[in-house]
C-alpha cells in the first residue's frame, strides 16, 4: 500500500507528456514554428538576431519558469516552453553561425559538445537521462537546459545541410525526415536504447522543422516558396493548439516501466 502511494506520487510529478506520435507532430510543429516565428522577428520585422535573441530569451526564461514551478504537467504550459526554446533557439543559432561568423559546421560541434555535456552531468549526478525521472525541479533544469541546447543545434545542422551544394531546404527536410524513419525503425524492430533514440529523435526534429520552416518562408529565389512569415506561423499556432487541446495527453508515468517507453 506504501509502495502505491510513492509510486501514484510519482506519477502525479511527473511533467512530460507521453512519448507518442502525436508527441512527435507536435514537437515537429513546434520546432517548425520556432524557425518561422524565429525569422518573422529577426527579418521580416528586421529586428536583428541580437535583439530577437534578446525578446525571445525573456519568453523562454518566463515559459520555463512557470513550467518548473507548476506541480503538475499542463500541456499548454508544456508546449508553450517548447516553442519558447525552439524559438530561442532559432536566434541563439543564427547570431553564433552568422553574426559572429562561427559558421554552421563549428557552431554545431560547439552546440554538440554542450548538449552532451549536459547530458553527461545529468546522468552522473542522477544515473538517468529518460524521460521518465523527469518529476522534480532538479531533474527539470537538466531537461530543459539539454532541450535548449538540442533545439539551438538543430537549427546549425539544419542550415548546415540546407546549405549544402544540392540540398537546398527540400533536401534538407527529406534527408532529415528520412533519419526519423530510420529511428522509428529502429525503435519498432530492434532493441536499441529507448532513451538514446529519443534524444536522437529529438535533435533531429529541430532540423526537420528548421529546413521546413525555411522552405515554407524563405524567398523563391533562395529555394523557398516565399510565404508570408507571420501567416505561416499564425496556421502553425492554431494546429498545435487543435492537438494539444483536443487530443488527450497525460504525464509519463515516473515508474522504471515508464523508463523502457521514453
Amino acid at each position: 500500500m506504501q509502495y502505491q502511494r510513492r509510486e501514484d506520487a510519482e506519477r502525479f510529478l511527473s511533467k512530460v507528456p507521453e512519448v507518442t506520435l502525436v508527441f512527435w507532430i507536435v514537437k515537429i510543429a513546434a520546432t517548425t514554428l520556432g524557425e518561422t516565428g524565429g525569422d518573422a522577428v529577426t527579418m521580416s520585422m528586421h529586428l536583428g538576431y541580437l535583439v530577437g535573441t534578446l525578446l525571445f530569451s525573456a519568453v523562454a526564461v518566463m515559459t520555463l519558469f512557470l513550467q518548473i514551478r507548476s506541480r503538475r504537467f499542463h500541456p499548454i504550459l508544456y508546449w508553450s516552453a517548447i516553442v519558447s526554446t525552439t524559438t530561442v533557439g532559432t536566434t541563439l543559432a543564427d547570431l553564433l553561425d552568422r553574426s559572429l561568423e562561427f559558421g554552421y559546421a563549428r557552431g554545431s560541434m560547439v552546440l554538440f559538445s554542450l548538449l552532451l555535456g549536459v547530458l553527461a552531468i545529468w546522468y552522473w549526478r542522477l544515473g538517468s537521462i529518460s524521460v521518465a525521472s523527469v518529476s522534480s525541479a532538479s531533474v527539470e533544469v537538466f531537461y530543459w537546459t539539454a532541450i535548449l541546447f538540442s533545439q539551438t543545434l538543430g537549427t546549425a545542422v539544419g542550415d548546415l545541410v540546407s546549405g549544402l551544394n544540392g540540398f537546398g531546404y527540400g533536401g534538407g527536410s527529406v534527408v532529415f525526415l528520412l533519419a526519423l524513419l530510420l529511428l522509428a525503425a529502429l525503435f519498432r524492430w530492434t532493441d536499441a536504447d529507448r532513451t538514446l533514440l529519443f534524444w536522437l529523435a529529438f535533435v533531429l526534429t529541430r532540423p526537420l522543422g528548421a529546413a521546413a520552416g525555411d522552405l515554407l518562408d524563405k524567398p523563391r529565389t533562395d529555394g523557398g516558396f516565399g510565404l508570408d512569415r507571420f501567416l505561416v506561423s499564425g496556421v502553425l499556432v492554431v494546429f498545435i493548439l487543435v492537438l494539444v487541446v483536443t487530443v488527450p495527453q497525460k504525464a509519463v508515468e515516473s515508474s522504471r516501466q515508464s523508463e523502457e517507453m521514453s
